[in-house]
């Protein structure tokens, strides 16, 4: 039967949402208001305490809708019940695709957590390239760019294999 096998994989979605919520609940203490920063590397990697109401980037994060924040949990749980789906009953079969569907649902789970409690998501890392900063980003965040790359990686790796044009 094939579906216990891969719904053993949701441990990793849990993991990743055990992984930020407990990330996120020591950033969150009283001893690191929002605008705290803390230099891990001298000049590259800072904990910060920032928190998003928008999407990836901040993008919409400065926006007045007040429905902001519901279609952000309504895509969120659509997101999450169809790559659930596609975990438990799609065709593919590599461990890379469904470590990256588990990475990708634990991600924009924990981010979704976020949402409901605090109305905005909580980032923590800071990455600093010379003058350039990458947005703050989170263990949930981290998780989906990496879930979405082994997704990425097997739909161009397992094309190429099977001789498809597509």
């Amino acid at each position: 039967m094939i579906f216990p096998s891969r719904l053993r994989w949701l441990i990793l979605t849990f993991t990743v949402v055990i992984l930020d919520r407990y990330t996120k609940m020591r950033i969150e203490s009283p001893d690191t208001p929002v605008g705290w920063h803390h230099e891990l590397i001298h000049n590259f990697i800072y904990l910060v305490h920032s928190t998003n109401p928008g999407i990836a980037f901040s993008m919409f994060a400065n926006s007045q809708s007040p429905w902001l924040r519901v279609i952000l949990v309504v895509l969120s749980l659509l997101f999450i019940f169809a790559l659930g789906w596609l975990l438990v009953t799609g065709k593919s079969v590599t461990w890379r695709s469904l470590a990256g569907l588990a990475l990708l649902i634990g991600g924009a789970a924990g981010n979704l957590t976020d949402r409901l409690v605090h109305g905005a998501v909580t980032d923590f890392f800071e990455v600093w390239i010379g003058a350039y900063r990458y947005p703050a980003f989170n263990v949930a965040d981290s998780a989906i760019t990496i879930g979405a790359i082994l997704v990425l990686l097997d739909v161009l790796f397992t094309a190429k294999k099977a001789g498809n044009p597509q």
